[in-house]
């Protein structure tokens, strides 16, 4: 076997491999109905995401970084098929080039003709015009693939803002639980909260489905600059743990369950995206972000408004903190991957998203 035989194998492999890993990440990115972290996407995602960076820290205020991080998930699915699409013609260049083409140049370019579907260059053998017919067909389908997954993305995405903008007539905006709680207080509805813990368990199992699968979802802002999907989940998990630990309601095991969906749902979304958290984390030996002091100023400011509480205060505080420290590390660190607004108890106390050098996991 001679040196050029053996080169333009090795060369085969190369282009077949690389085909290979671009068409395993727009299966993984845009058709696996499930959680499945692609390489390549995420090194998309943290280009862009550095470039956007690069601008942002330049800003000087919430409002205008918003309007441009509002662009960052965009712009980045439409980079995607671009990406896919220069490896795709990479490899095919090789499978050209492998197959009898003289030069590296003429079969990029062969290859660049095939995948576009411009006709202006082509091989002499019936091998290239095999080669290039599958190679026009990858093109089509990727983008077909695009087409066919925005649609999708954005009936989630719909779904998922309509439940955070009706929050805010409940919890205001940014969300707060203690508003919450002052304004059902206050329109004598606090019997109707369990209608509130069923839709947003709900929200929270959709949340996790949608945001996993279709994960740059993320990264797509609400429409109004003070809202967030993780400020308004970290609102009704508050309120929640409010409910179940400090205020004398009839016991109700929606709450329970509503703070369960939650905290799995923003678990999981954090594992998706490689940030590090304890999976069974326990007060006192897991420390939370909320103080006591904090805690002790919105039961007063409760207890002010009339609300029933519980009287003791170092129990409450306690069971109060027992489910705050199921989410609370998943929480603050998703406020910061997400660049939330500013809102009570949750981005508050986010610490600015620091990009990660090209890596297999995402790192806050």
């Amino acid at each position: 076997m001679t040196a050029e035989v053996i080169v333009r194998t090795l060369v085969a492999a190369l282009g077949v491999a690389v085909i290979f890993a671009a068409l395993s990440s727009a299966i993984q990115t845009l058709v696996l109905p499930r959680s499945a972290s692609d390489a390549f996407t995420r090194i998309v995602f943290m280009t862009v995401r550095r470039m956007f960076w690069l601008r942002i820290r330049q800003l000087p205020d919430y409002e205008r970084r918003d309007r441009l991080m509002a662009f960052y998930a965009p712009v980045t699915l439409l980079l995607l098929v671009p990406s896919w699409l220069a490896l795709v013609s990479i490899g095919f260049a090789g499978l050209f080039f492998a197959a009898g083409i003289e030069s590296g140049i003429e079969a990029l370019t062969i290859s660049g003709s095939s995948l576009l579907t411009l006709g202006f260059a082509r091989g002499d053998h019936w091998i290239h015009t095999l080669l290039s017919f599958g190679e026009a067909t990858i093109g089509l389908v990727l983008v077909a693939l695009l087409i066919a997954y925005l649609p999708t993305m954005y009936a989630a995405f719909s779904r998922r803002e309509q439940a955070v903008t009706r929050l805010e007539v409940r919890a205001g905006a940014p969300p707060s639980a203690v508003v919450m709680m002052l304004r059902y207080h206050r329109l004598q509805r606090m019997e109707y909260l369990r209608e509130l813990w069923v839709e947003w368990e709900s929200w929270f199992a959709e949340l996790e489905e949608s945001h996993t699968s279709l994960a740059a979802l993320v990264f797509f802002r609400s429409p109004k600059a003070d809202h967030s999907w993780v400020s308004a989940a970290g609102a009704v998990l508050e309120a929640a743990a409010l409910g179940a630990s400090t205020l004398e309601l009839e016991r109700d095991v929606q709450m329970d369950l509503t703070i369960r969906a939650g905290y799995l749902a923003l678990r999981r979304i954090a594992e998706f995206f490689g940030v590090p958290h304890n999976p069974e984390p326990s007060f006192p030996e897991d420390p939370i972000s909320v103080t006591r002091e904090e805690f002790e100023a919105a039961y007063d400011r409760m207890q002010a408004a009339g609300i029933s509480l519980k009287p003791d205060r170092e129990q409450a505080w306690l069971d109060f903190a027992s489910w705050r420290v199921s989410y609370d590390a998943v929480l603050i660190a998703l406020c910061s991957l997400t660049m939330a607004p500013v809102a009570p108890w949750s981005a508050d106390r986010a610490p600015t998203y620091e990009v990660p050098r090209f890596s297999f996991r995402w790192r806050p």
